[in-house]
């Protein structure tokens, strides 16, 4: 029988858990934990961290942002990653050098990751850069909607290559507003033939090899006049149209692009009725609390696939692999350039 979770994704107040804290990880609707910053010290403390969770309960999911260059949100102990833009300007000059380094990176952050005792990181994001999303911007492999599925393509094997789910974002593309979907709801203009042609070229093309996605909170109001989160239509083109079959998580609820959907509780019900399979709410410890009870009884049965399930990494012998010895020196020289 497969595993089920509740469909609720939480964040923590700092780097070891409180009393108040190990209470609410029992609540029947959690069904994980994203760490943030300010839960973060080093690469030994993480994984003590995750370990104390783990003995409040050991099926939960745990998850941070860790996708390299401004968002790497552990950075003491573990390799300081590039950006994704980067990586991809490898490629003007070499596209199989670029495409090897990739998955090389991929690999990397899976093996240092999992070592931490985490079982994903929200990593690779497949937003097509238009030169006008500070937001995104660096955070994309580049503007060519092909290279990006390319090398986003490479990081997605070097991830599986280390037994970690990969999780693509933020569908159906948010490179292309200039409003940060954090602060304010950006409205995409841009007809769907466009989006098609260009957005929605790399989900298209890993739809079949992703485990995890991510919406974005964008309105395109050429195909919905909903956030494409709390979208049906949006979401059922992902299923459907593209054929993806792995976990859906809501961008986080609390951010004000998606606060036009109402309460805490109306958007985690609406997230859910449009598709989502887990709901991340932080920042926001009352919303959270408000989630939790309104998704009472609801549980996703695919969420629970995404845990690592190999036998750990160890974080302090990585450095006795040739491999990691090699990426490690090249991404650190790349970070630093």
């Amino acid at each position: 029988m497969t595993q089920t979770l509740g469909p609720v994704m939480l964040d923590l107040e700092g780097p070891r858990l409180n009393r108040e804290e190990e209470a609410l990880l029992r609540h029947p609707s959690v069904g994980g934990v994203i760490l943030f910053g300010r839960n973060v010290e080093d690469a030994v403390q993480v994984r003590e961290l995750c370990q104390s969770i783990r003995r409040v309960r050991p099926e939960l999911l745990l998850t941070i942002d860790q996708e390299g260059g401004r968002v790497q949100r552990l950075r003491q102990g573990v390799t300081r990653l590039p950006s994704m833009a980067r990586l991809g300007r490898e490629y003007e000059a070499a596209p199989e050098v670029a495409r090897r380094l990739c998955q090389d990176a991929g690999w990397l952050l899976g093996m240092e990751m999992a070592g931490c005792g985490l079982d994903l990181s929200f990593a690779p994001v497949l937003d097509v850069d238009s030169g006008v999303s500070s937001v995104i911007g660096d955070r994309s492999f580049g503007g060519s909607p092909e290279v990006v599925s390319e090398l986003a393509g490479a990081f997605v094997a070097g991830l599986h290559e280390a037994g970690m789910a990969a999780v693509g974002k933020h569908f159906p593309g948010h490179g292309g507003v200039a409003a940060d979907s954090h602060h304010e709801l950006p409205v995409d203009e841009r007809s769907l033939a466009s989006l098609r042609a260009r957005d929605l070229v790399p989900f298209s093309a890993l739809a079949s090899q992703l485990d995890g996605m991510m919406p974005a909170h964008v309105v395109y109001p050429d195909f919905d006049h909903r956030p494409a989160g709390f979208s049906p239509a949006w979401l059922g083109m992902l299923r459907e149209s593209l054929g993806f079959k792995g976990t859906i998580f809501s961008d986080d609820l609390s951010m004000d692009g998606a606060s036009t959907a109402g309460t805490p509780a109306e958007r985690a019900r609406l997230a859910l009725e449009a598709g989502c399979d887990t709901l991340l709410v932080c920042n926001d410890r009352q919303a959270a609390l408000d989630v939790l009870e309104a998704c009472h009884g609801q549980v996703s049965k695919r969420t629970a696939r995404l845990r690592y399930a190999r036998s750990r990494p160890d974080l302090d012998a990585m450095g006795a692999l040739a491999r990691w010895r090699r990426v490690h020196a090249r991404l650190e020289a790349m970070a630093a350039d």
